[in-house]
């Protein structure tokens, strides 16, 4: 195994962010950001497990919420097994449980899906997850019909170390150990003989397999750890939020772990991470906040392909090249000049959209004085001021980011060529 994992600069990274997420808790005492922070940590090892397909072994999957449901499932199953004589230590390993039932159905359905790569297999997977998905409300025996299964993770006496589950933090502490411990593990495996020729398959299989290796049998393993680490994904899911239910296994569980991974960079280690945090905030915060957050959401990951295709960690690694060539300092004025325009033309977007679906949904169109409110303005939807107004601002901030977009644009063609002259 490569020595790099051990490496005194890699410990204090890790360290560091270990620390961060100890002491969230103290800054955030509040019962909704501690859910949040939960889910967070959740959605971090369900994104890096599935970027072991996706970024490591190029293998895109429409299914993977198949062996993160089942994860989730057999976890809680177990939990209410355990019942009485369980208690806070077989709760805790239960995680583990999980991982274990995503593996094993990893070993069951991926020597079929990765007998082919590509397209092929992209859309095996989807097929297989669908048959899952159905098969979750065909047999509601073990998977509970709509209603899903639930369970108690309070179970048994007595505690450990004082620990018994019950509070929010207590079970953010359980999450942010498993998290650890598993982050770390997947990127050990970036480090291994399987892990470099993982990424041998996916730049060139023909190649991998001219010098001697099955490339089918590469993608099998991955896979099955990836279903592995899903897994345990699930099996926090269940504990956390005490209830499993069909929709943990559906296409939409699957669409949203491959945008988190692909939104935050699937070329990058930490990239998924990012994806993660990031989506999981528009998903409860702005989704909380906003009927049209699916549509914000969507305009955003638009703007990521066609702006920043590698995801947000590209851009994080582009501009710590800048800083260690001393040139990120020629390039903060321009980005402070292009973010004002930038926000308002947000403020622009966000206004039409709200007000959009305010109307759509019958508030405020009336006739007379109706008034409705709209981001904590009231307004009158029926009128053509908030649109004309609305209107104005998109437009200028349109021009404004099209005018120092475009300075912004040849400053960093220059620092770019700048960048890649030193280095030559």
């Amino acid at each position: 195994m490569n020595s790099a994992i051990f490496s005194r600069g890699r410990l204090l990274l890790w360290g560091t962010c270990l620390a961060i997420a100890v002491a969230l808790p103290l800054v955030f005492k509040s019962g909704f950001m501690l859910s949040l922070l939960c889910q967070m940590g959740v959605m971090v090892v369900f994104a890096l497990s599935y970027n072991m397909l996706l970024g490591q072994t190029g293998l895109l999957s429409f299914g993977h919420a198949v062996y993160f449901g089942m994860g989730a499932f057999i976890s809680m199953h177990v939990l209410n097994m355990i019942g009485k004589d369980g208690g806070p230590l077989l709760v805790a390993l239960l995680p583990l449980v999980g991982g274990l039932a995503g593996l094993v159905t990893g070993v069951v359905l991926g020597y079929v899906t990765t007998k082919k790569a590509g397209t092929t297999f992209a859309m095996i997977s989807l097929g297989i997850g669908e048959l899952v998905a159905a098969c979750a409300l065909m047999f509601p025996g073990f998977f509970g019909g709509e209603g899903g299964i639930s369970g108690n993770r309070v179970v048994g006496k007595g505690n450990l170390m004082g620990f018994t589950w019950g509070p929010q933090v207590e079970m953010y502490g359980l999450i942010v150990a498993w998290v650890f411990v598993a982050a770390v593990a997947m990127f050990a495996l970036t480090q291994t003989p399987l892990g470099r020729m993982a990424n041998a398959v996916r730049d060139n299989p023909e190649r991998a397999e001219f010098v001697g290796y099955d490339t089918q049998r590469v993608r099998y393993l991955m896979l099955i750890l990836s279903g592995f680490f899903a897994g345990i994904a699930g099996g926090l899911t269940a504990l956390n939020y005490e209830i499993v239910t069909a929709e943990t296994l559906n296409a939409h569980t699957s669409g949203v772990v491959l945008l988190m991974t692909f939104v935050g960079g699937i070329g990058f280690f930490y990239g998924p991470i990012i994806g993660a945090i990031l989506v999981t905030i528009m998903q409860i915060v702005i989704g909380g906040m906003t009927q049209a957050w699916l549509l914000y959401f969507g305009l955003f990951f638009l703007f990521m392909v066609l702006m920043a295709p590698g995801g947000i960690a590209s851009v994080i690694a582009i501009q710590r090249n800048l800083w260690q060539a001393g040139l990120f300092g020629r390039m903060v004025p321009y980005y402070l000049a292009a973010a004002a325009p930038a926000l308002v033309l947000v403020a622009g977007l966000v206004g039409l959209i709200e007000m959009s679906y305010a109307l759509l949904a019958g508030e405020g169109a009336g006739a007379g004085d109706t008034t409705t409110q709209v981001m904590g303005m009231q307004m009158q939807l029926n009128a053509p001021g908030p649109w004309a107004i609305a209107l104005g601002i998109t437009a200028a901030g349109t021009a404004l980011t099209r005018w120092i977009g475009g300075r912004t644009s040849a400053a960093w063609s220059a620092t770019l060529s700048t960048l890649h002259g030193d280095k030559a």
